[in-house]
């Protein structure tokens, strides 16, 4: 099977060749450990992999931006633009470049995202607010998935005690089931609504492989260290628990010394490395040191 490369040497020896087209993966880890460098790296892979790098939807409602462009530009010179949260006409949608490759969905406002941290008013206002706004992830997806990219990024998963409190959870099973996953035509009627007949042609000329995307997820957690990640169990139904692929990132005490690693929990319908890897970050991004 073709698989998607990380372009991190040794990471994907250890996943059997890369990541398994159409599937799920999932990268766990507090803040700092790594994550946004191991899922830059792998977008930007993507344009010698697919002729097309991958775009990033950021769920993070935080007042601040993400490190992703600051990263992008430090680790390949590759200057990430934002796409604004506007609404194309349907009939025009053919006729639009490919977008941007970060989208801010949430727009950092400084907004809070778990129901546990918000009255009743607060949360019906963020529920009435997405979806007005869903039209516009629907577009910015169904933009790229047309123009090539098979490479989906969803970052700002924060920390959460019920997945059933997260708004950003909700919309991750939005963008992989509802978008990556279904069928180009299904999505594209979803896309153009009562105007789809009228461009149902131009649907089929550009019609793609809805199997051929993965979609990548960074989470953040309060545990640090990469044994306490391991020794957490998965709740059923919980994100993790549908993940293909689960990589676990965190802090490992070696000789005295603190140092970054990483676990492959999971890895279905392929071989895996089960070691503990440790890697090292510079300005080149995520490598991987020997193991002993």
């Amino acid at each position: 099977m073709s698989r998607q490369t990380t372009g991190i040497v040794g990471l994907d020896e250890a996943l059997g060749g890369g990541l398994l087209p159409g599937t799920l993966t999932v990268i766990v880890g507090a803040t700092g450990v790594g994550k946004t460098q191991l899922g830059v790296n792998w977008l930007y892979r993507g344009g010698c992999d697919e002729k097309r790098p991958g775009a990033i939807v950021d769920l993070s409602s935080r007042g601040d931006l993400q490190s992703h462009s600051d990263y992008a530009e430090r680790m390949f010179q590759w200057k990430l633009k934002q796409e604004n949260l506007r609404w194309h006409a349907p009939q025009s949608l053919f006729d639009q470049h490919v977008p941007n490759e970060l989208l801010p969905f949430l727009g950092y406002e400084g907004r809070r995202v778990l129901r546990s941290q918000m009255d009743p008013e607060d949360w019906d206002a963020w529920q009435s607010e997405i979806n007005r706004r869903l039209p516009i992830l629907e577009q910015f997806v169904y933009l790229h998935l047309v123009h090539g990219t098979r490479r989906f990024l969803v970052d700002g998963i924060e920390p959460q005690e019920n997945p059933e409190d997260s708004l950003q959870l909700e919309l991750l099973e939005r963008i992989y089931h509802r978008m990556l996953r279904k069928e180009h035509d299904w999505l594209a009627r979803d896309v153009f609504r009562q105007d789809y007949r009228s461009v149902a042609e131009q649907v089929a000329e550009h019609a793609y492989s809805h199997t051929d995307s993965i979609a990548m997820v960074l989470v953040t957690t309060r545990e640090t260290m990469l044994e306490q990640l391991m020794m957490r169990p998965l709740a059923e139904g919980d994100l993790v628990a549908g993940a293909n692929t689960l990589i676990l990132m965190g802090r490992v005490l070696d000789s005295g010394r603190m140092k970054r690693a990483l676990y492959i929990a999971k890895h279905r319908g392929s071989r895996c490395d089960e070691r503990i890897l440790t890697f090292e970050i510079d300005d080149r991004g995520l490598k991987l040191t020997p193991v002993a």
